[in-house]
Protein backbone atom coordinates (compact mmCIF):
# COMPACT_ATOMS: atom_id res chain seq x y z
CA UNK A 1 0.00 0.00 0.00
CA UNK A 2 1.72 3.30 -0.79
CA UNK A 3 2.35 5.56 1.85
CA UNK A 4 2.68 9.67 1.96
CA UNK A 5 4.35 11.83 3.88
CA UNK A 6 2.66 14.80 5.15
CA UNK A 7 3.88 17.77 6.50
CA UNK A 8 1.51 18.97 9.54
CA UNK A 9 2.37 21.60 12.62
CA UNK A 10 0.64 19.58 15.12
CA UNK A 11 0.25 21.34 18.68
CA UNK A 12 2.91 23.85 17.48
CA UNK A 13 5.31 21.13 16.79
CA UNK A 14 6.12 20.19 12.75
CA UNK A 15 6.21 16.56 12.15
CA UNK A 16 6.36 14.85 8.70
CA UNK A 17 4.05 11.45 9.08
CA UNK A 18 4.25 8.75 6.83
CA UNK A 19 0.56 7.77 6.17
CA UNK A 20 -1.72 5.86 4.41
CA UNK A 21 -3.76 7.22 1.97
CA UNK A 22 -6.82 5.86 3.67
CA UNK A 23 -5.51 7.03 7.25
CA UNK A 24 -8.23 8.91 9.79
CA UNK A 25 -6.99 12.17 10.76
CA UNK A 26 -8.29 10.46 14.08
CA UNK A 27 -6.02 7.29 13.95
CA UNK A 28 -2.82 9.57 12.91
CA UNK A 29 -3.33 11.43 15.80
CA UNK A 30 -4.19 8.64 18.87
CA UNK A 31 -2.27 6.12 17.23
CA UNK A 32 0.53 7.46 15.68
CA UNK A 33 1.03 11.08 17.57
CA UNK A 34 -0.14 9.34 20.96
CA UNK A 35 -2.47 12.45 21.65
CA UNK A 36 -5.23 10.42 22.97
CA UNK A 37 -7.25 13.52 24.32
CA UNK A 38 -8.72 13.18 20.60
CA UNK A 39 -11.81 10.87 21.47
CA UNK A 40 -12.85 8.19 19.17
CA UNK A 41 -17.18 8.06 19.56
CA UNK A 42 -19.52 7.01 16.94
CA UNK A 43 -16.67 7.25 14.30
CA UNK A 44 -19.83 8.64 11.74
CA UNK A 45 -19.14 12.60 12.29
CA UNK A 46 -21.84 12.66 14.44
CA UNK A 47 -20.98 12.81 18.57
CA UNK A 48 -17.99 15.10 17.88
CA UNK A 49 -15.54 13.39 20.58
CA UNK A 50 -13.14 13.90 17.79
CA UNK A 51 -12.93 17.56 17.22
CA UNK A 52 -9.70 19.19 16.48
CA UNK A 53 -9.06 22.35 14.85
CA UNK A 54 -7.08 22.72 11.26
CA UNK A 55 -6.35 25.98 10.69
CA UNK A 56 -8.61 27.66 13.23
CA UNK A 57 -11.26 25.59 12.07
CA UNK A 58 -13.00 22.91 13.90
CA UNK A 59 -13.56 18.94 11.94
CA UNK A 60 -14.23 15.82 12.84
CA UNK A 61 -11.14 13.93 12.82
CA UNK A 62 -13.05 10.57 12.50
CA UNK A 63 -14.19 12.29 9.05
CA UNK A 64 -10.90 13.65 7.76
CA UNK A 65 -8.11 11.70 5.97
CA UNK A 66 -5.16 12.46 7.10
CA UNK A 67 -3.80 13.29 3.41
CA UNK A 68 -6.36 15.97 3.50
CA UNK A 69 -4.32 17.85 6.10
CA UNK A 70 -0.93 18.13 4.53
CA UNK A 71 0.41 21.42 4.72
CA UNK A 72 -1.93 22.29 7.90
CA UNK A 73 -2.22 23.06 11.50
CA UNK A 74 -3.95 21.48 13.78
CA UNK A 75 -4.31 21.99 17.45
CA UNK A 76 -5.79 19.06 19.71
CA UNK A 77 -6.96 19.41 23.47
CA UNK A 78 -3.29 18.69 24.06
CA UNK A 79 -2.22 22.07 22.63
CA UNK A 80 -5.47 23.91 23.81
CA UNK A 81 -3.66 26.33 26.58
CA UNK A 82 -1.22 27.21 23.74
CA UNK A 83 -3.51 29.27 22.07
CA UNK A 84 -2.47 31.82 24.16
CA UNK A 85 -5.98 31.96 26.66
CA UNK A 86 -4.77 30.93 29.59
CA UNK A 87 -6.04 31.82 33.11
CA UNK A 88 -3.37 32.76 35.52
CA UNK A 89 -5.84 31.45 38.21
CA UNK A 90 -6.09 28.05 37.29
CA UNK A 91 -3.99 25.09 38.37
CA UNK A 92 -1.47 23.56 36.28
CA UNK A 93 -2.07 21.07 34.10
CA UNK A 94 -0.59 17.21 34.08
CA UNK A 95 2.07 18.91 31.13
CA UNK A 96 3.14 21.44 33.69
CA UNK A 97 1.29 24.44 32.07
CA UNK A 98 -1.71 26.68 32.30
CA UNK A 99 -4.96 25.31 31.27
CA UNK A 100 -7.01 27.44 28.49
CA UNK A 101 -10.01 29.60 30.01
CA UNK A 102 -12.49 26.99 28.92
CA UNK A 103 -10.95 24.21 30.93
CA UNK A 104 -11.23 26.12 33.82
CA UNK A 105 -14.95 27.19 33.06
CA UNK A 106 -15.52 23.86 32.21
CA UNK A 107 -14.08 22.64 35.88
CA UNK A 108 -15.50 25.85 37.90
CA UNK A 109 -18.98 25.33 35.87
CA UNK A 110 -19.77 21.71 35.99
CA UNK A 111 -18.94 21.38 32.47
CA UNK A 112 -17.54 17.98 32.43
CA UNK A 113 -18.64 14.54 34.04
CA UNK A 114 -17.01 11.41 32.71
CA UNK A 115 -15.13 13.69 30.27
CA UNK A 116 -15.12 11.62 27.35
CA UNK A 117 -16.64 14.14 25.07
CA UNK A 118 -15.23 17.24 26.81
CA UNK A 119 -12.27 17.58 24.59
CA UNK A 120 -15.03 17.63 21.52
CA UNK A 121 -16.92 20.29 23.58
CA UNK A 122 -13.68 22.37 24.10
CA UNK A 123 -12.58 22.51 20.81
CA UNK A 124 -15.96 23.30 19.39
CA UNK A 125 -16.10 26.20 21.73
CA UNK A 126 -12.77 27.39 20.70
CA UNK A 127 -13.77 27.82 17.21
CA UNK A 128 -17.26 28.92 18.52
CA UNK A 129 -15.56 31.73 20.70
CA UNK A 130 -13.47 32.74 17.65
CA UNK A 131 -16.22 33.75 15.30
CA UNK A 132 -18.68 34.70 18.36
CA UNK A 133 -17.05 36.05 21.12
CA UNK A 134 -19.62 37.41 22.83
CA UNK A 135 -22.15 34.80 22.14
CA UNK A 136 -25.65 34.06 23.60
CA UNK A 137 -27.08 30.93 25.81
CA UNK A 138 -29.31 30.11 21.98
CA UNK A 139 -25.58 30.78 20.09
CA UNK A 140 -24.02 28.65 22.37
CA UNK A 141 -26.42 25.97 22.32
CA UNK A 142 -26.79 25.54 18.25
CA UNK A 143 -22.73 25.80 18.13
CA UNK A 144 -22.75 22.92 19.89
CA UNK A 145 -24.74 21.36 17.58
CA UNK A 146 -23.20 18.12 16.77
CA UNK A 147 -21.10 17.32 19.62
CA UNK A 148 -23.52 14.96 22.17
CA UNK A 149 -22.97 14.31 25.62
CA UNK A 150 -25.20 11.57 27.81
CA UNK A 151 -23.96 12.84 31.58
CA UNK A 152 -24.13 16.51 31.77
CA UNK A 153 -27.20 17.57 30.49
CA UNK A 154 -25.67 20.38 28.09
CA UNK A 155 -26.01 23.21 30.93
CA UNK A 156 -22.72 23.22 32.72
CA UNK A 157 -21.28 23.16 29.17
CA UNK A 158 -22.87 26.59 28.17
CA UNK A 159 -22.30 28.16 31.10
CA UNK A 160 -19.03 27.01 31.26
CA UNK A 161 -18.47 28.70 27.67
CA UNK A 162 -20.53 31.71 28.42
CA UNK A 163 -18.29 32.21 31.57
CA UNK A 164 -14.94 32.09 29.52
CA UNK A 165 -16.22 34.42 26.73
CA UNK A 166 -16.64 36.72 29.69
CA UNK A 167 -13.50 36.07 30.83
CA UNK A 168 -11.96 36.38 27.49
CA UNK A 169 -13.39 39.69 26.48
CA UNK A 170 -12.22 41.23 29.56
CA UNK A 171 -8.92 40.06 28.89
CA UNK A 172 -8.91 41.25 25.80
CA UNK A 173 -10.58 44.99 26.35
CA UNK A 174 -7.38 44.77 28.93
CA UNK A 175 -5.11 44.24 26.63
CA UNK A 176 -6.65 46.37 24.18
CA UNK A 177 -6.38 49.49 27.07
CA UNK A 178 -2.88 48.60 27.73
CA UNK A 179 -3.10 47.23 31.31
Amino acid sequence: MTKHIINITVNGEACNPEVQARRLLADLLRDDLNLTGTKRGCETGVCGACSVLVDGEVVKSCLKLAVQVKGCSITTVEGLASLGQTNTDALPDAFGGKLHVLQDCFMTHGGLQCGYCTPGFLMTAVDLLANKPNPTEHEVRVGLNGNLCRCTGYDGIVQAILAAAKIMNASSAEAAHGH
